[in-house]
């Protein structure tokens, strides 16, 4: 009788020890590490690199466009987009413009909340450390800005918050939302100030230079200038027939711009109430309007949803260029914030399209008075990169990382995306689905994962022919869909007044 005991105790004791190493199995393969590679962007490398360089004297002269190839050994010379922007590129012709080596091509990450909602508008932090994304749903959500991934998120607004901006000595933020509330924050996220600047939706908010006033652009068809200090009204702005969509403070002169859906662009005189000049290129309802915010900062850049943009000179007041590359209506536009020739488009079907602006070669004029930089039609320019299924749905938001080496795109399809410069030992990063739109599964965060993917020089060659990539495959690789093949015709280029100081 004891032994049967015995037997059925051990029996027991066996069975706990197996369901126990079982468990245990079960945490320690929860518990691995996944092995899926996770793209981040780590800038310091580059950076150190220039900045020694700087220090020994190396960079009088531009870096040649030739110099970064697709291998992985020519990664060590990828400088940072400070190395590339306009006060370094002392070679002044228009092949020779190294913004072509800033084109964000390459997507990078996708981030969205667990409970998805529209994004009408994101900022960069100043020191680019985070990226804050405000959302439908009134809150802020902050992603990090090397890995992307998520740190927290904050109820911020009771409505739908439609504009973000912060100041120039960067220590505030400023919100505002679809029930015309306006709040201010620290750098925090400390809410100090809540006014109510307008009876409906606040579309957009601009500092002015010495961040003592700002300026916000309603639905209810007016701007209001307001005194930073006590959040008092100044002055209001009356002008526009119907909802004004956009609006930006030039960041040195005494000079506000405004989009409405009357499609009219107003230029504004900020100490008076009347409209300076008014623009009357645009068919439909202008989206987006923002001044040049590098090189001499005399352009201004229009989108509407006639699917065009307008580049406008500020010194001769007329159109320079339209742009009409799109194939759907614009939805937002942005500037490059060192490159003073590179511009980005975005439109309602997620096409996302990249320009450079000294490509443009305008014609010579009859007319020899001084200022006169070519003929009175503005003139086209195509493309030089494209993205056509950046997103799913419309762009609503495009913010460039304040070092310019990222590009965040976010919109109606409620995910923020990362963008950066394809790398030299990635040729195939325009196979990625945002160009080919084969999209299966979990596409965003599998496509492109192998960091070693070096493909043969016949095979670079022969891809890059394929898309239409000219000139010599080694130079051109790391420079996706555009091509570097110089016209026949040795003719001196003029290029675009305002690019450069």
């Amino acid at each position: 009788m004891g032994n049967n005991n015995y037997s059925k105790q051990a029996s027991r004791h066996l069975e706990k020890s197996r369901g126990y190493d079982h468990n245990m199995e079960q945490q320690l393969a929860s518990q691995e590490k996944k092995t899926a590679f996770r793209r981040t962007v780590d800038h310091g490398n580059n950076m150190g690199r220039w900045h020694l360089e700087r220090q020994l004297g190396n960079t009088t002269t531009q870096q040649p466009i030739g110099v970064v190839r697709p291998e992985s050994s020519y990664l060590i010379d990828f400088l940072p987009s400070m190395a590339y922007a306009s006060s370094q590129n002392l070679e002044r012709h228009n092949r020779r413009n190294m913004a072509v080596m800033d084109l964000e091509s390459k997507f990078v990450h996708l981030s969205s909340n667990k409970a998805k909602h529209t994004i009408n508008t994101v900022k960069w932090t100043p020191e680019g450390r985070r990226l804050v994304v405000a959302s439908f749903s009134g809150e802020f959500t902050i992603w990090n800005g090397m890995t992307f991934n998520f740190e927290t998120i904050m109820q911020a607004h009771d409505q739908p918050i439609l504009s973000l901006q912060y100041s120039h000595n960067d220590e505030w933020l400023l919100s505002g939302d679809q029930s015309g509330v306006v709040k201010y924050w620290q750098p925090n996220f400390n809410n100090v100030n809540i006014i109510t600047a307008h009876a409906s939706g606040v579309r957009d908010i601009a500092f002015s230079p010495n961040d003592t006033k700002f300026l916000t652009a309603a639905d209810d068809s007016t701007l209001k200038i307001w005194n930073f200090n006590n959040g008092q009204e100044e002055r209001t702005l009356t002008g526009h027939h119907w909802d004004v969509k956009s609006a930006d403070w030039h960041p040195d002169l005494g000079l506000i711009v405004s989009g409405s859906k009357d499609n009219l662009v107003k230029l504004w005189d900020p100490r008076a109430s009347q409209a300076i000049t008014t623009l009357h290129g645009f068919k439909h309802t202008v989206v987006r309007t923002r001044f040049q915010p590098a090189g001499t900062k005399r352009l201004l850049a229009s989108a509407s949803r006639d699917r065009s943009c307008r580049v406008f000179d500020l010194r001769t007041m007329r159109d320079l260029l339209v742009l009409r590359d799109h194939d759907a209506d614009m939805s937002c536009v942005a500037w490059h914030p060192l490159h003073a020739s590179m511009l980005t488009t975005a439109d309602y079907n997620g096409a996302m399209n990249h320009y450079i602006l000294d490509s443009y070669i305008s014609q010579p004029s009859e007319d020899k008075t001084p200022g006169n930089f070519g003929t009175d039609a503005p003139g086209t320019l195509e493309a030089a990169h494209k993205i056509p299924y950046a997103h799913e749905k419309a762009i609503h938001a495009l913010e460039y990382h304040p070092m310019g080496h990222l590009l965040c795109s976010a919109g109606s399809d409620k995910t923020a995306r990362f963008w950066s410069r394809a790398r030299p030992q990635d040729p195939l990063s325009f196979k990625d689905p945002l160009y080919t739109d084969d999209k299966q599964g979990a596409w965003y965060y599998a496509v492109n994962n192998n960091i070693n993917a070096i493909m043969d020089p016949s095979a670079v060659a022969g891809l890059l022919s394929n898309i239409g990539v000219g000139g010599d495959a080694g130079t051109a690789g790391a420079v996706p869909g555009l091509n570097m093949a110089q016209p026949s015709n040795p003719v001196a280029p003029m290029g675009i007044p305002g690019l450069r100081n």
